[in-house]
């Protein structure tokens, strides 16, 4: 049995996280930083910057949340072009 935290249960959280991500800010319309304040301090109990970690990951990944795909989320809350060329290694200049 290997040691540390379940790794299901870690994407099934990181998975909730993206959908409620989703819904505070594309179907209720709540800013970039209110929606990570909420999710943070009223939902999840995890930090702002591992909860930004979390939903690039989901949007690299191809997430979708019913069927949508969310856009990407620059360092600052902006939302990014699709055309905009944004790897892995640039969005690590940003912590």
């Amino acid at each position: 049995m290997s040691k540390g935290r379940d790794k299901a249960l870690i994407s099934a959280r990181d998975r909730k996280l993206f959908e409620r991500y989703y819904y505070w800010t594309e179907v209720k319309r709540l800013r970039f930083d209110d929606a990570l304040q909420k999710l943070s301090s009223e939902e999840f109990f995890i930090s702002e910057g591992r909860i930004m970690q979390i939903i690039r990951k989901m949007i690299r990944e191809g997430e979708k949340v019913d069927g949508a795909e969310l856009p990407a989320v620059g360092f600052n809350g902006f939302r990014v072009s699709p055309k905009a060329k944004c790897d892995a290694r640039q969005l690590s200049l940003f912590p």
